[in-house]
């Protein structure tokens, strides 16, 4: 395996040394029990997230400290679900404590977007909620891993303090093959080389991630150069930018010279997620009418685990087939099925309509 060079860099940006307010990015590079991983994390930047400083930094220290020391737990979980949950969770169990020292009304005040990616051995786990880009650079080229999450305008995003968090938290699960380095960046350095309508990445973003060929403390000297002459530097109104970099060394580099400089936006129809709900509701409707009905007329008791055949050349074929014949014995029930399931039949319908009514009034 190749061996993996961390940086991890974040400047502040000229609209915050104007006004003399602290940075509100944070970024963090460690490698500890095998595990390599960077993160970063960008503090929101309205008046009402006043902590948001303090939150991206705890939210980099506590991210890097589950997965370093919690890699393979979390890696070898295949409840997707579960996993987002659990980071969402170790995160407001650190923020709770931020609440308490720092005297806050509540969790918002903390607001942070989250970029991360690990690696052990030959694995990779990589997790974003909110705006920013995470880059994967192979021998072929740049494109992004994950790609920024806007809200309802450019200018809004989603946080990890958010009321359903996790349903927004993209986990990547995978390994190394065929990468040469892997990027982080907030929306600070993202709005400069990343453009969104065509999904292109700039090269300057290969050549910031091949300094990591020198070592860490000369690389982030580098890319800390990068980005004060040409992000932070290029605009008095420039935000707050984070970069961060995992780079394996041995590896195959792309072709700086052949990567593109520009590329054609992707090409898109006026349908909306919106309008494909609406469309599919009639159907779902009738589709969970059948399976009430179903149901209803099942048998009491209905298919049992233990009789159902296992997967062809498993080990416990021949057992199964030797159950499948054995007499089992089934307790009396009250078939009470059909009258409970038309129950949350009517409720899941009428949960339906009222999410239509919060859509279109949205």
């Amino acid at each position: 395996m190749a061996d993996i060079e961390l940086a991890a860099v974040t400047l502040t940006g000229q609209k915050h040394r104007h006004r003399g307010v602290p940075c509100e990015d944070a970024s963090l590079a460690v490698t500890k029990n095998g595990v390599s991983c960077v993160v970063v994390a960008d503090g929101a930047g309205s008046k009402q997230y006043t902590h948001a400083r303090f939150g991206s930094q705890a939210a980099v220290e506590e991210i890097s400290k589950l997965l370093t020391e919690h890699f393979d737990a979390l890696y070898n979980e295949n409840r997707e679900a579960a996993v987002r949950s659990l980071i969402i969770a170790a995160l407001h169990v650190r923020f709770s404590k931020l609440i308490e020292e720092h005297k806050l009304d509540n969790i918002e005040r903390l607001s942070c977007t989250l970029l991360f990616c690990a690696v052990k051995d030959r694995r990779m786990l990589a997790g974003h909620i909110g705006d920013g880009v995470i880059v994967k650079v192979t021998s072929s080229g740049l494109s992004p891993l994950t790609m920024p999450q806007n809200g309802t305008n450019v200018s809004s995003t989603y946080f990890v303090t958010a009321s359903h968090a996790a349903d927004y938290l993209r986990l990547i699960k995978t390994t190394t093959d065929d990468v040469h380095a892997v990027a982080l960046m907030t929306d600070g350095v993202q709005d400069s080389v990343y453009d969104e309508n065509s999904g292109l990445v700039k090269p300057v973003v290969a050549r910031m991630a091949e300094t990591l060929a020198a070592g860490r403390n000369k690389s982030e000297n580098e890319i800390r150069g990068i980005l004060e002459k040409y992000i932070i530097g290029s605009s008095n109104n420039s935000d707050d930018a984070s970069f961060a970099a995992l780079y394996f060394s041995g590896t195959k580099a792309p072709d700086s010279k052949s990567l593109p400089n520009s590329a054609d936006a992707f090409p898109r129809n006026n349908e909306s997620f919106r309008d494909l709900q609406n469309m599919m509701v009639p159907e779902v409707k009738k589709a969970r009418k059948i399976m009430i009905e179903a149901a209803a007329n099942a048998p009491v008791g209905g298919i049992k685990e233990d009789e159902m055949k296992p997967r062809k050349g498993g080990e416990n074929e021949t057992a199964a087939e030797e159950k499948k014949y054995k007499q089992v014995e089934v307790r009396p029930v009250i078939k009470k099925s059909s009258i409970v399931l038309t129950i949350i039949a009517i409720i899941e319908t009428i949960l339906i309509v009222l999410l239509l009514i919060k859509i279109h009034g949205a």
